[in-house]
């Protein structure tokens, strides 16, 4: 498995959802937490499993919420470039990469 690393906005923004979704119901912050975890394991395992995206990024769903992992990968890692939501200022992102 390829190491990962967050930029540090997308580590923000994992936190900032994690708090939100606590304070909405007790148990949903943990559970969107192992699923945003699930997704980054997969883009580790399996790079290129995610869809083509904006400059070499990649995309995958986060299962059961409204939101998805942005990443790049080298050989040498797998870089968290967002955690976005799916419905929300759609491509704000992308000046992280230019």
């Amino acid at each position: 498995m390829i190491p990962i690393r967050f930029l540090p906005a997308a580590e923000a923004e994992l936190l900032h959802e994690t708090a939100y979704y606590s304070h909405v119901r007790a148990g949903l912050g943990i559970r969107f937490k192992n699923a945003v975890g699930d997704a980054v394991d997969r883009a580790a395992r399996t790079p290129a499993a995610g869809a083509q995206g904006f400059l070499g990024t990649r995309r995958l769903r986060v299962a059961g919420f409204p939101f998805s992992v942005f990443y790049r990968h080298t050989e040498r890692e797998v870089l968290i470039v967002a955690l976005a939501p799916d419905r929300k200022r759609p491509g704000y992102w992308r000046r992280r990469i230019v």
